[in-house]
């Protein structure tokens, strides 16, 4: 490899990298530009839902003391996975026209505009961390760890569902309503309200295919109920999130080639 190679590929992963931090900067800025309370705005929506839904599903589950702790994991996690898929989604119709006039990978501007939802993710574990303090669940080293480890399948995840439904969308107007038909039916397919257990265990299975739903049990697992998911699980679980991505880079390839026809 030659000096010029490397020079030339230096500059290009600067540029790449300086690219990135701009979109990401930009739309933090523009998202919250003119509001009163800025960034304050992204945590009202799951905070207020989790009080409602305490309220009301409180009194159904009073005999299980975690409900409320279980309720807060699953209603955040589930929260980035929402916004995150929706925001991805409506990624390259949005910036379509930076596409237009320069020359970078697109998957960049599918990729970076997660990046609210994940800033957002970040303060609800802090929010977590309280809460789980608060009520006598501190998590262990390991329990943090394997938290962290659930999150990046979960983000690998959105990636996936984000990079396919970002192109087909540009060719599918539809798609965006489809979608939001979808994640109103999922929020209720996931444990996110109810306990897993109350369901007969013969259609675990099934809901464990969509995808949220291992990462909220696995998540509730090792933070609250101090349990550890088997081996076998987690490679499930890997599998599962290796599969979304994949399916999701494949449809973005074969279909960003042709994005700009659609914009």
């Amino acid at each position: 490899m030659t000096s010029a190679t490397v020079s030339r590929q230096a500059s290009s992963g600067l540029y790449i990298g300086g690219l990135i931090w701009t979109l990401v900067r930009t739309d933090f800025k523009t998202r919250y530009h003119g509001t009163i309370q800025g960034f304050v705005w992204a945590l009202m929506k799951p905070l207020t839902m989790f009080l409602v839904l305490m309220g009301v599903f409180s009194f159904i589950f009073a005999s299980d003391p975690a409900y409320r702790v279980n309720l807060i994991v699953g209603l955040f996690l589930w929260e980035f996975f929402a916004q995150g898929t929706s925001v991805g989604l409506l990624s390259l119709r949005a910036k379509g026209f930076l596409i237009s006039k320069a020359k970078f990978p697109s998957w960049i501007v599918v990729v970076t505009s997660l990046a609210n939802a994940l800033i957002t993710l970040a303060v609800f574990w802090v929010v977590i961390l309280a809460t789980l303090t608060l009520s006598g669940h501190v998590p262990s080293p390991l329990a943090s760890a394997l938290f962290l480890w659930y999150l990046l399948h979960l983000t690998a995840i959105v990636i996936g569902f984000s990079l396919a439904g970002s192109v087909l969308f540009l060719k599918y107007n539809d798609l965006n309503q489809v979608w939001d038909v979808v994640l109103q039916a999922g929020f209720f397919v996931a444990p996110i309200i109810y306990p897993l257990s109350i369901l007969p265990e013969r259609f675990h299975k099934y809901l464990y295919l969509w995808p949220p739903t291992p990462i909220i049990q696995f998540a509730r697992q090792v933070l609250i109920a101090g349990t550890t998911p088997s081996l076998k699980a987690h490679g499930l679980l890997t599998f599962e999130a290796a599969i979304v991505l994949a399916v999701g880079v494949w449809v973005f390839r074969r279909y960003a080639p042709r994005a700009a026809e659609y914009l």
